[in-house]
């Protein structure tokens, strides 16, 4: 049974800083191509950031230069390292691993509020 399993979410000041996690079991780890998603309430869900199985990466314009994916395959592991966080970040964040077949977590809200 595959299982994607998002943790780190939670409530942080704007200009503050969050790591999550998403622990992955069930699949062939490095084969697949991992993907951070995050949707606000009435609307779409939108890509955040990928990493591909050769560690090359891809992010979306409003998270450059502050958000930063890693992967760990020897621990099965996707990053999503979060800096200056601000109010329009909030959201539940993703986690999602693609190849053969798409995968997905059950999201980790992440609220950026004084």
């Amino acid at each position: 049974q595959v299982q994607l399993v998002e943790s780190g979410g939670g409530l942080v000041q704007p200009g503050g800083s969050l790591r999550l996690s998403c622990a992955a079991s069930g699949i062939i780890f490095s084969r697949y191509y991992l993907n951070w998603y995050r949707q606000v309430p009435g609307k779409q869900r939108e890509l955040v950031a990928s990493i591909h199985t050769s560690h090359s990466t891809h992010y979306e314009d409003s998270v450059k230069g502050r958000f930063t994916v890693s992967r760990d395959n020897a621990k099965n592991t996707c990053y999503l390292q979060m800096d200056n966080l601000q109010p329009e970040d909030t959201a539940v964040y993703y986690c999602n691993a693609r190849w053969a077949s798409d995968f997905w977590g059950q999201g980790t809200q992440v609220t950026v509020a004084s």
